[in-house]
Parts: C-alpha cells; sequence; structure tokens
C-alpha cells in the first residue's frame, strides 16, 4: 500500500456523516501516535460502512440463539421481516440514498435467482421451514447479497474512493456478465473461472482504489482490495453455516466454509462491484478523463 497527501474532496451528501469523523479524529489524534489515529479512523469507518451486513449477521447469531419451535413465527419469516425493517430505516435516516437502494434491488433480483438455482441444484440447502420461501429459497437471502451492494457503496462514499485508472466500462460490464453466467453454466459446461480469474487481473492490474482518511489519500490495487473483500465475507458466511442458517453438502455445524467459496466470492467481488458502479460511474477515472497536474492545483 502506497500513501500520498493531496487535497480531500468534500460530498455534500454526507456532511454530518464527515463532522462526525473530524470529530473523532480530533479525539484519537489527541490522545494516539499519528499513525495509530488514523488506523483506529479507518477501522470506524469500515464498520460503518459494513454496518447492513453486521446486523444481518448479528440477525442470524441472535435469532439462532433465542429461537425455538413454540414461537408463532418460523425464524427465516422472522428474519426476512427484520431485513425489510432494516432496509426502511436505512433509506428513513438517510444512511442509504434512493439512487443506492435502485442499484441494490438488482443484488436482490440477481442474487435470489442464483440462490433458486443452486439451491436446487444442490450446492447448499436451508433447512429450517418458513412461508416466506420461493423454490426453497428464504426470502430474507436477498438481503445477504444485498449487504454487500450497500457496504460497497457506503465505503465509496465514506472513504471518498476513486478508481483510476479504470478499464473501460463496457469490458468490466462483460466480464462481470461472463462470472455471473458461468455459476450457472458450469453445471453443464465446462468450469472457466480460471480463465475469469485471470480476467480480473489482466483487466484491473494497474487500477488503484485512492481513499481518504483524515488528512492523507491512500491507496490500493483493486486486485488486492478484492481478495480483501472476498476474505471478509468468507468469514461472514462462516456465521451463516455456523448458525445452520444454510449447510452446504458434508459440512457439520463446526466445520469451516470450503476455502474454495472465497474464490467464489472474490469474483462475485467484482460483479457487485460492477453493479454498484452504475450509481458511482463519477468515481470512476479512465485514462482519458485522468486529471492533469494543473487540473488537481485548482
Amino acid at each position: 500500500m502506497s500513501v500520498e497527501t493531496g487535497p480531500a474532496l468534500k460530498p455534500p451528501h454526507h456532511r454530518s456523516t464527515l463532522e462526525i469523523e473530524k470529530a473523532v479524529g480530533r479525539w484519537t489524534r489527541r490522545h494516539m501516535p499519528g499513525w495509530l489515529s488514523e488506523f483506529v479512523v479507518f477501522v470506524l469507518k469500515l464498520g460503518w460502512a459494513s454496518l447492513f451486513g453486521g446486523l444481518i449477521l448479528a440477525g442470524l447469531v441472535l435469532s439462532k440463539a433465542m429461537w425455538s419451535e413454540a414461537l408463532p413465527l418460523h425464524r427465516y419469516d422472522a428474519l426476512a421481516v427484520y431485513a425489510v425493517g432494516l432496509q426502511i430505516l436505512f433509506l428513513w435516516f438517510r444512511l442509504e440514498t434512493f439512487d443506492e437502494a435502485r442499484v441494490i434491488v438488482l443484488f436482490h433480483l440477481t442474487g435470489t435467482a442464483m440462490e433458486m438455482f443452486k439451491v436446487n441444484a444442490g450446492s447448499w440447502a436451508y433447512p429450517e421451514a418458513g412461508y416466506l420461501k420461493i423454490l426453497s429459497v428464504p426470502l430474507f437471502t436477498g438481503f445477504m447479497y444485498a449487504s454487500i451492494g450497500s457496504f460497497m457503496a457506503r465505503a465509496i462514499r465514506l472513504f471518498e474512493m476513486r478508481f483510476e485508472p479504470y478499464p473501460p466500462f463496457w469490458a468490466t460490464v462483460l466480464l462481470a456478465l461472463a462470472i455471473y453466467v458461468n455459476f450457472f453454466a458450469h453445471h453443464f459446461l465446462p468450469d472457466i473461472r480460471l480463465v475469469l480469474y485471470a480476467a480480473t487481473v489482466v483487466l484491473f492490474f494497474r487500477t488503484r482504489v485512492s481513499f481518504h482518511i483524515g488528512d492523507n489519500d491512500y491507496w490500493m490495487p483493486m486486485v488486492l482490495a478484492g481478495a480483501l473483500t472476498s476474505f471478509f465475507i468468507w468469514l461472514a458466511e462462516n456465521v451463516g453455516t455456523r448458525t445452520g442458517t444454510w449447510i452446504y453438502p458434508g459440512q457439520g455445524l463446526l466445520d469451516w466454509v470450503s476455502l474454495s467459496k472465497m474464490g467464489s466470492w472474490y469474483l462475485l467481488v467484482f460483479v457487485s462491484f460492477t453493479t454498484v458502479t452504475l450509481v458511482y460511474r463519477d468515481t470512476l477515472v479512465t485514462p482519458d478523463k485522468r486529471r492533469t497536474p494543473k487540473d488537481a492545483a485548482t
């Protein structure tokens, strides 16, 4: 990871968040060394960006701990109501914009479609009963995919991210479509995920994710950012299996999810990011739109 200093962009739609960040930054700088202060702010912003996903995971854990068959509502149905309530609250308190919400609907649709196919193909299963199911898939599962989109959208805003130099947008869309189709097609045709792994590296090898913390701008290779994101999603998936919310064939409740699933999530991260860029196109800096030193100074 490299670091460079530069002017911070201040998008008007999250001034309140920036004020909170400034207050936290001032407190940490008074009580901590500079590097530790920025690390603490980084962790707090990362946690705030993943708020929706964290609350979904909390719902899985708490519902598993407290639920019993004597309750009048199935656990899966309660999780669906809980997830809908969370989404409404996020919009009500402007933690997500309506533009982001429209894109996150795509996560629901594409995620639920893949869930219905994969569950009925025997890739994994939801063992508990529930009325709010379609083709054996509980409706709350779409919100788990939406939590990934919510994290990406919120992280882009909170960290004031820029992606530079970004590949041609049409190429990223084609790659995302190829990845998504392969998750279905590999049940009938040869699995081309190794080719897709290589394609993500070739396409995004030069792309940097720039993000802002305190008074400094940092950057990270986008391929590394995708790998780290897939690792944390894999950890979250282990929460799902250990609470028995879904199970893989032959996996016990205390068994870790196969590391091969991390590779699947790595590919899905690029599908998810391409979906989010439908809203955040202005964060993508293509070679023909890169700022010159004169532009940056104005």
